[in-house]
């Protein structure tokens, strides 16, 4: 048997005692090691195979199992009808000739795109040998695989003619210094971007035009792409006392949006020993952090303006 190739859950289950769906359990956390639980988890983190007849420590020795003996067939339709999941269940031997050592394999297979399946309305993971709830980051990367990656996504009827040829110079710099690759900056703009995945072939995605668009695409395309800095000389005042828009791309509105924030900057004096250093109120590397977060995790599939 060849089970190095899966995620695996190995259970010594000598007797053909491992519990079907944790019936008889009052804790929630006993009743999730059952075989119910153990295809949830195993299906929710893409596939794998629940092994019952072997010792779930290494070397995991085979000790053989009694579970389902002649009843294969309605495991399988028992899982299908409680879960919806289609198992393969087969049963294999370590000796095949005397027929001794027998183990049953589970073999569950992974989820379908987008799906969460739930144990007791509980998705259910693995951690280490446990079966614990769900976190939400996994929870939520698995319902969002059926979304497209915005970036991606082909902009229609845009072309390279589109794009900004600084904001173009500029992300070429860029990368060359950060990937310390000075060639880089000698490419074709065609050839980066390829290169970057931001155009395929002549077609420009998504994310091209909101890094490196010319602005008048941007506020045709995505108008609520636009920045709004806005100043107000208290935290509790509704109404801004003056008001800066950039719709500029990315590219090019990073470096603009900073000048902005600093032409404005003031100091706190702050005494160390003998000396007095000024610290600004808006620090550089903290305002850039703020700015890529926000960029890079805004919804732009939102066309409001």
């Amino acid at each position: 048997m060849n089970l190095n190739k899966c995620v695996n859950q190995k259970i010594k289950g000598q007797n053909g005692n491992v519990s079907y769906n944790g019936a008889g359990k009052d804790k929630p956390n006993e009743r999730r090691r059952c075989i119910l639980g153990y295809v949830v988890a195993l299906c929710n983190e893409g596939g794998g195979s629940v092994v019952i007849g072997m010792t779930d420590s290494y070397p995991h020795k085979v000790v053989g199992t009694k579970q389902c003996e002649n009843g294969i067939g309605q495991l399988a339709s028992d899982i299908y009808r409680d879960l919806a999941i289609r198992p393969n269940i087969y049963e294999i031997y370590e000796d095949e000739v005397t027929k001794t050592g027998r183990v049953l394999v589970i073999s569950v297979p992974p989820h379908p795109t987008g799906k969460v399946f739930k144990f007791e309305d509980v998705p259910l993971m693995r951690v280490g040998e446990e079966l614990k709830p769900m976190d939400d980051k996994t929870f939520i990367s698995i319902i969002q695989e059926q979304e497209p990656d915005f970036s991606e996504q082909i902009c229609e009827g845009l072309s390279i003619d589109d794009l900004d040829k600084e904001a173009i110079r500029i992300l070429k710099e860029k990368y060359s210094r950060k990937q310390k690759n000075i060639s880089f900056t000698s490419l074709s703009d065609v050839q980066a971007l390829s290169d970057l995945n931001l155009i395929v072939g002549e077609k420009v995605t998504d994310a091209a035009v909101l890094l490196v668009g010319r602005e008048e695409v941007i506020s045709r395309i995505f108008p609520q792409a636009k920045v709004m800095l806005e100043y107000r000389n208290t935290e509790s005042q509704i109404h801004f006392d003056s008001r800066k828009e950039f719709g500029q791309p990315f590219f090019l509105l990073i470096d603009e949006l900073w000048k902005e924030i600093n032409n404005r900057n003031g100091f706190v004096p702050v005494r160390e020993g003998a000396y007095i250093f000024d610290i600004p109120f808006f620090n550089e590397e903290v305002i850039r952090e703020i700015v890529n977060n926000a960029f890079a995790h805004r919804n732009y599939r939102l066309k409001m303006r």
